[in-house]
């Protein structure tokens, strides 16, 4: 990369406004991730579809509430500047190369997000089924089904990084003064339970990739809502999705503290 760009990066990086508009992502983050624990803590008691129980679904439901439009362009705004921020990490030069590498895979996410509230906003969004969709297209293709399940183990591979994460608290290393013993105790529990639930969440979601390659079956793919449907069909299925659910929830309530308390 030029010196320039990474002058450019690093003076991005300089701007309050920014800096203040991407801790805002991570509270609208937490916003989305607090609302599909809820979904899921429905789906488990029978009381709304596991089709609604999504990132698309939790947007709509923000959407509905009074002032939830507004609230879903900010959302927009918040997400594009956070990805902004994660895109200028990944350019500095200053971190190692594997924090450049997760900053920009960090960036596509929280783009796609924004992109999605967009949607959301216009009533474009695609909803269920649109990734059984893109599945279906993509196993199509010369080598679909090999990239298909790549995504998979990719997917699977997040999943165990997260519990990982949580489990050994190095999420305490995105904190100011984490690693110092001064972010709250609730902090930690609610980060600890939150990276857990999440990532069998993501572990099951990657598996329903896998399964849709081996089987050359692209039904068998889906979104977060196919995987919360697999969780809640299994032995004591609606007890573990209610744990999901609140651990959800739980990773919604640290994104709220992550956005006073992250490094940037």
């Amino acid at each position: 990369m030029s010196s320039t760009g990474k002058a450019a990066a690093r003076g991005a990086r300089g701007s309050r406004t920014l800096e203040l508009l991407a801790r805002a992502g991570y509270a609208v983050s937490g916003l989305l991730h607090l609302v599909v624990g809820v979904l899921a803590v429905q789906v488990a008691t029978g009381s709304t579809s596991s089709e609604q129980a999504d990132q698309t679904g939790a947007l709509t439901a923000i959407a509905q509430t009074p002032g939830g439009t507004v609230l879903l362009w900010f959302a927009v705004v918040a997400f594009a500047a956070l990805a902004l921020w994660q895109l200028t990490v990944a350019l500095s030069g200053a971190a190692e190369t594997s924090d450049r590498l997760k900053a920009a895979g960090k960036a596509v996410l929280y783009l796609a997000l924004g992109v999605l509230a967009v949607q959301v906003v216009n009533g474009s969004a695609g909803g269920s089924g649109q990734e059984e969709g893109m599945t279906a297209t993509l196993m199509q293709k010369p080598g679909g089904v090999l990239l298909v399940g790549a995504v998979g183990v990719g997917i699977v591979a997040a999943g165990v990084y997260h519990v990982v994460k949580g489990w050994r608290k190095k999420f305490l290393e995105d904190l100011k003064g984490g690693t110092g013993g001064h972010v709250g105790r609730a902090v930690v529990t609610l980060g600890r339970v939150g990276y857990v639930a999440k990532g069998v969440a993501l572990g099951v979601l990657g598996a329903l990739f896998v399964v849709a390659a081996v089987q050359h079956d692209p039904e068998q793919a889906g979104g977060l809502d196919a995987a919360f449907a697999t969780l809640a069909a299994q032995p004591f299925g609606a007890v573990l999705l209610v744990a999901i659910g609140l651990g959800f929830a739980a990773y919604g309530l640290y994104s709220f503290a992550r956005a006073r308390y992250a490094r940037m």
